[in-house]
């Protein structure tokens, strides 16, 4: 068609790069062919979930030497992109019960495993119908430490992610577990569970959701990769697949905050290093 129309136009119709044109003019094969089939295998296996920067991390963890523009560059010409975010159910009713000091402060950072923890609840639609999730983040390697799904944003939630985190049976010392100030936290029975268990409480401060970015941001990486590129059939579907998802979320997905490795990799690594 370049002898009809101008070649300008042409790579606007086709959402080519100009470099990306004359570049598969040239005689041979694509030099990128192997490292461009494992980036879209990558791209794949996680759901369009990895960016550039994750994807080049799993390619260097895999012994692929490669520039991260290089790989930047080839997911832009076979048009992979990840999937991206959006709104927050709000647990706060006024002071029901007893707030506790805001302890963190906003330092997130922890050089040892059930040193800090935060927890918190988000609503999820489907169609007509509404679930939630209340998870324990453990902020030194943003791992899931355990979690209820519920119908309902009752205690009985907020109580089951509880003995579900102490049947891990993990040990800790002057361990912090902050949340807002939903009214969950501030009910007599949840706090007098963290007290019989030696578990420090601290909470945000009113309003302030970066008081607990640690779990807002893993609220929006699951709505984003899990939720929102999504269809599913019912709630109960939707469930089926969140559970996958977390449990993807601690073994498999890698953060590039833990050296291109998934929360449960750096934790055992770690424990073995120590």
């Amino acid at each position: 068609m370049s002898a009809e129309y101008a070649l300008r136009h042409l790579l606007k119709a086709s959402g080519l790069s100009r470099s990306t044109y004359y570049y598969n003019l040239k005689d041979g094969p694509d030099r990128y062919a192997v490292v461009r089939k494992r980036i879209k295998a990558i791209h794949a296996q996680n759901k369009g979930r990895y960016g550039y920067r994750r994807i080049v991390a799993q390619l260097r963890n895999e012994g692929y030497a490669i520039n991260h523009k290089t790989v930047y560059r080839l997911m832009k010409e076979d048009g992979l992109k990840n999937v991206r975010r959006r709104c927050k159910y709000r647990s706060y009713k006024g002071e029901v019960g007893k707030t506790a000091p805001n302890r963190l402060k906003r330092n997130f950072n922890t050089k040892a495993p059930n040193r800090k923890w935060t927890t918190d609840v988000t609503q999820i639609n489907i169609g007509m119908d509404k679930c939630y999730l209340s998870p324990i983040l453990d902020m030194y390697n943003g791992e899931i430490v355990s979690y209820a799904i519920s119908d309902h944003p009752d205690l009985k939630m907020v109580m089951d992610m509880l003995d579900r985190a102490y049947a891990k049976k993990r040990t800790w010392k002057r361990l912090v577990l902050h949340s807002d100030q939903g009214w969950h936290y501030q009910h007599a029975i949840y706090q007098k569970s963290l007290k019989d268990h030696k578990i420090i409480q601290s909470m945000s401060r009113k309003g302030n959701c970066l008081d607990n970015a640690m779990m807002e941001n893993f609220f929006g990486i699951m709505k984003s990769e899990l939720l929102y590129p999504n269809t599913f059939r019912n709630m109960d579907h939707f469930k089926q697949e969140l559970r996958k998802y977390i449990e993807y979320y601690n073994n498999d997905r890698i953060k590039l905050r833990l050296n291109g490795m998934s929360p449960v990799q750096y934790r055992t690594h770690n424990a073995v290093l120590s």
